[in-house]
């Protein structure tokens, strides 16, 4: 036996769920677009893991208007460094959903109608 225990494959195995990964994603859009619009749902994300490769879909919502393909972006950019960084895993892929864009002027216009 090695002076330093046993050898580090035969210490055992680490697994992290794939619901684990997706929560550390959808931290990490949020993040990467500084919260949540106004009346809008936080990014939530789907994610397949295989080995050390974790592939994710983030949906989320955004302002309007705005850069939507930098804000995306910047999404993609974000959960690739914190998936590496938390879980040690490589994404391949971030494909990024853009459910719906929130306006102020259809926060006001929805807010004058309830009374």
């Amino acid at each position: 036996m090695p002076v330093g225990g046993p050898a580090p494959a035969a210490r055992g195995a680490t697994t992290i769920a794939d619901r684990v990964i997706a929560k550390i994603a959808a931290q990490a859009a949020r993040e990467a677009l500084h919260g949540v619009p106004e009346g809008g749902a936080p990014p939530h994300a789907m994610v397949v893991v295989h080995h050390d490769t974790a592939r994710v879909r983030v949906s989320l919502e955004l302002e309007y208007p705005s850069d939507i393909g930098a804000q995306c972006g910047a999404v993609r950019r974000h959960v690739v460094q914190r998936v590496k960084a938390l879980a040690g895993m490589e994404v391949p892929e971030v494909a990024v959903h853009v459910e719906r864009l929130h306006s102020a002027h259809s926060r006001g216009a929805a807010q004058g109608r309830i009374r």
